[in-house]
Parts: C-alpha cells; structure tokens; sequence
C-alpha cells in the first residue's frame, strides 16, 4: 500500500487506550494517520471481568474505531494483522500487503504470560480480550450446568471450584465478581446447588493482594475478600495444572475445572524488532522520547513499551492512564520532527490507582488520599463511565449497574454458543494485534 498523500505516513499498530491518544493527537497535524487493528473496535479492559462473568455485554465495552474518528479527515483504518516490519526499509508486512510509513507507532498492547509453561497455557482461561472474556464465561456457565447433572462428589467439586491466579486488579475484581455471583445469585439460577459448594480462590506468590497499591488499600481489599467468603492464598507459586487438579509448591493441590490465569503479561511485539531492544517481559525498550533505541521514525507505546530509567527501573506499569500518557506524548514529538523542533522527554504523571471488589467495596489510592469502601467504589464508577467510549455505551452500562445494585441478580448469563478448550488458539493470540 503505497502512501498518494503529499503528506508523511504515520501507521499506528493497534487501537488500544495509547493508539487511540496518538491518532487523536494528530488530528491537525500536516500527516495522514493509518490505523491497523486485528479487530473494528476498541476494547475497554477494565471492563472484562464483567463480560466473563455476564455482568456486561461485550457490546457495552466495545466501541468502532471507525465511528470514533468519523469527523477526522487524515484518518483512516484497517482490520489487519501485522506479521513483521522492516525497519531499514520503513516497510509493515501486513495481511492486507506491504505498507510503507514515514512514521511508524506500536501499541500493540500485551497478551497472557505463562512463563513458558505449556501445560498451564492449554488448560487455564487467559482474559485480555473480548473473544477471551467470553470464552470464559462460556466455561464458567456450562461447568455450573454440568454441576448440576452430576451426582459424582468429586466431580462436582471441581466444576464449582474457581481458582484465579494472578492477585492485581484483574484477580482481585473477578475474585469479588464471582464471590457476588456466588453469594447472591447462585441459589436462584441453580437452586439445585448449595452456595457453600462453589468455592473461590484468589492465589499469588506475592506476600500480598494489589502488590502496587498502598499496604492500607491491600489489607482492605484482602479484608474484603475474605469477608465475601474467597479463599486468599498468599506466597503460593502454582507448579502445574492439567485442567482437573493445580498443584502448588509445598504439595497443596486443589481439584478443579476452572483457572482463570491473569499472573503475568508479556508484549506483543512485531517479527523485525531487534532482539536487543527488548526488555523483561518482551517489551521494547524506548528511549525518553518514546522511540525505539536507534531508530528516529519509530515508537513504542503503552504495555509493549519499557521507558528505563533511574526513576523507572522496570519501565512504567501496564495501566491505561501509561498508555494514554504515552500516546499523546508520542504524538507531540512526532508533530516536533515535522516542524524541526526539539523533541521532549516524557513525564508520567500518576493519577493514582482503583480496584473494585464488589457491592460498595473498592479501594483507590489516589496520591496521598486513600480511600476504602463505598466512596472508593463510588470514585470506581464514576471514572469508568467517563472513560467509557461511546454515550451509549454509558447510559447501557449505568444502567446495567443500578439494575444490579438493587436486584442483586444482574446480567444475563447466557450461553449463546458452546465453548471446548480446543477452540483456544494461542498461536493467533500471541502474533495479533491488540484488540
């Protein structure tokens, strides 16, 4: 695909919250902006658990790009899949045909980490997408229809046994999503099951829930949790699972059919990437200008990106207002090379952190004011509907959790189609784009 403008080429790989922020911020800018994405739509993430769980409709999260940037003039996009780049030759290798760029933006997000362990990767449930998040709630759905059948003791421990490994946000808001669904939900759609029969278990190998948010707002939220009947298990690191038993080290082994792993993630980074300029985690490493380390026309973003510095030895955390940051910053300095101007040096300016557990249950540590419980979770919805894309998409979901606050009995939970772990296609998950 040849660029006809007399304008440069700035190609954006994915549209995720820093994709989004790059595009937007070039919207005056002399460029024409090219947007790649596996998928039409914007996901927003903070959201999934509630897709998994049928609290939400995947519709209700998910917003076009395409009528995003409707009154953008120098924007257009593409459903693609990015199978490498060349960097010598400013050259994309797409699924619809090479693409030339003047500029080039990768914020392709990240995908499930299984550390490498292949038996773990085939049996657990991934969560970072909406295809995922359903797939695990289709899971979820038939294991408890399958419950009830069942008149074996053994099996049916199992398949109401819910285990989550990874204890950061994603963890500790499914853990609570789930512990509701239990708590008041379970006795009316299954009356054939007993509450005390569904266990929930939220695991890390840390020595705490939310390692990143404030030792106040992890107690309360672990306090929460285990007042809601979910089963903490601290300094826990899982050695195996063959998708009917985990088994830690130490020897504690839980039956069950249902692992949900959010324990790590790792970026998705493009074939022609430089191997030395990736960091832990494979994410690139970029300079303070965003760009990727000796290359002047090409920037890293977001979850797949890794800032070093004094300040951020490990880069910067993989959460949306990074992503956003970076996406707005980078497009300013692609705008300062246009006009000859000095580049500047990104500053991330952190806004604080929120996590939900559950009815009037949220903590947010929000600089030096920490707050736990019902004003917390009130700030949690507050910032996710305006974050929300989409008025629609607002009004649907606020009107999805005053529903649920009152009634206790949210959601639809159905199973629209059948789900068998075969489906899982790992490969396609670890070479796409972000959704």
């Amino acid at each position: 695909m040849e660029n006809t403008s007399k304008f440069p080429l700035v190609v954006i790989i994915g549209g995720g919250f820093g994709g989004l922020q790059v595009a937007k911020n070039l919207a005056d800018a002399p460029v024409e902006v090219l947007m790649l994405d596996k998928h039409n739509y914007h996901t927003f993430q903070p959201l999934l658990y509630q897709v998994a769980t049928g609290s939400l409709e995947a519709e209700s999260i998910a917003f076009s790009l395409r009528k995003n940037f409707s009154d953008q003039k120098n924007f257009r996009f593409r459903i693609a899949e990015v199978s490498g780049v060349d960097t010598e030759y400013s050259t994309l290798f797409t699924t619809i045909g090479d693409i030339k760029y003047d500029y080039l933006v990768i914020a392709t997000g990240s995908t499930t980490n299984f550390f490498g362990n292949k038996e773990i990767e085939r049996y657990a449930m991934p969560m970072k997408s909406i295809p995922e998040a359903l797939n695990l709630r289709y899971l979820m759905l038939q294991n408890l229809e399958e419950a009830v059948r069942t008149t074996n003791k053994d099996d049916r421990e199992a398949l109401l046994s819910f285990v989550l490994v990874g204890a950061g946000p994603t963890g500790v808001e499914l853990a609570g999503s789930l512990a509701e669904l239990r708590n008041h939900i379970l006795t009316k759609d299954y009356p054939e099951l007993q509450k005390e029969e569904m266990k929930v278990y939220l695991v890390d190998f840390l020595p705490k829930v939310l390692g990143p948010f404030s030792d106040e707002g992890s107690s309360a939220a672990k306090d929460f949790l285990t007042g809601m009947g979910v089963e903490v298990l601290l300094n826990m690191k899982v050695e195996s699972y063959d998708g009917n038993e985990i088994k830690f080290e130490g020897g504690k082994i839980i039956r069950t059919k249902n692992v949900i792993w959010s324990a790590g993630v790792m970026g998705v980074v493009p074939e022609g990437v430089n191997k030395e300029h990736l960091e832990r985690g494979n994410r690139i490493r970029v300079d303070g200008t965003l760009r990727i380390n000796g290359y002047n026309n090409i920037f890293a973003i977001g979850d797949v990106a890794a800032m070093i510095t004094e300040k951020t030895p490990k880069g910067h955390p993989g959460v949306a207002q990074v992503a956003i940051q970076q996406g707005k910053h980078a497009a300013k300095n692609i705008v300062h090379i246009l006009r000859g101007e000095q580049t500047e040096i990104f500053e991330y300016n952190d806004k604080g952190s929120l996590a939900t557990i559950g009815r009037n249950k949220a903590i947010a540590d929000l600089g030096k004011l920490k707050f736990q419980g019902f004003f917390a979770w009130l700030i949690w919805m507050f910032v996710h509907l305006i974050s929300l894309l989409g008025f629609r998409n607002k009004v649907v979901v606020f009107v999805n959790w005053v529903g649920s606050y009152f009634s206790n009995n949210g959601g639809t939970r159905l199973i629209i189609r059948g789900f068998k772990r075969e489906e899982l296609s790992k490969k396609d998950e670890q070479v796409s784009v972000a959704d």
